[in-house]
Parts: C-alpha cells; sequence; structure tokens
C-alpha cells in the first residue's frame, strides 16, 4: 500500500523560510517522478513543483521560480520542498503527489497524494 506522509508546515512571517518533506512507502520511489500542489481556501488546487525520477529534471511555477526548491532522495525515499523568501500568497495546504509519467502540471497525471501540511505566512 502507497503511503506519502507531508511533513515541516507551519506559521512563518514574510520573508521567511520552511522546507517540507513528503516521506514515501509502500512502492519503487525511485521510478516515479514527484509532485507538489497546494491549495487555499476557496481556490483550485495548484501546481507548485515537479522532479523527475533521476532528480535531473524539474519544473516550477512561475509564482515559485526562483524561490522554491524541489529534490529527492531516492534512498531515503523523500522528496523536499525548500520554500524561502514566502510571501503571505503562498499560504495554502501543501500536497505532495506521486506520478508514473512526467506531466507535471497535470493532475490527473498523479495517482497518489498525501494528506497535506499547511503553510500559513503572515505579513
Amino acid at each position: 500500500q502507497v503511503q506519502l506522509v507531508e511533513s515541516g508546515g507551519g506559521l512563518v512571517q514574510a520573508g521567511g523560510s520552511l522546507r517540507l518533506s513528503c516521506a514515501a512507502s509502500g512502492g519503487s520511489f525511485s521510478i516515479y517522478s514527484m509532485g507538489w500542489f497546494r491549495q487555499a481556501p476557496g481556490k483550485e488546487r495548484e501546481f507548485v513543483a515537479a522532479v523527475k525520477w533521476s532528480g535531473s529534471t524539474t519544473s516550477y511555477a512561475d509564482s515559485v521560480k526562483g524561490r522554491f526548491t524541489i529534490s529527492r532522495d531516492n534512498f531515503r525515499s523523500t522528496v523536499y520542498l525548500q520554500m524561502d523568501s514566502l510571501e503571505p500568497e503562498d499560504t495554502a495546504v501543501y500536497y505532495c503527489g506521486r506520478s508514473r509519467i512526467w506531466r507535471p502540471f497535470d493532475r490527473a497525471a498523479y495517482d497518489y497524494w498525501g494528506q497535506g501540511t499547511q503553510v500559513t505566512v503572515s505579513s
């Protein structure tokens, strides 16, 4: 049974940093692309960042380019999202997902999701 468990969320002031982690179990982590999405109250879940199975290819939403960095550790079956220069607009629940194919922006391409972790950025 595949499980994805996010952690690392919290409350931070604007300009601060957080690092999210997503630990995977129950599957062959290293063969899947992994992505981070977020959902703010009253809004659709939106793409944030994704990384291919090898870690050599990444993709970012324009809104987070230059501020967020996605990485993965296949030995630990974990994907990370380093978030710097946080803004109040980054406030949302952040979800990680697993995908067999490289269509990073497409929610339908992800077959498993974690339960989410709350990130709140105060102004």
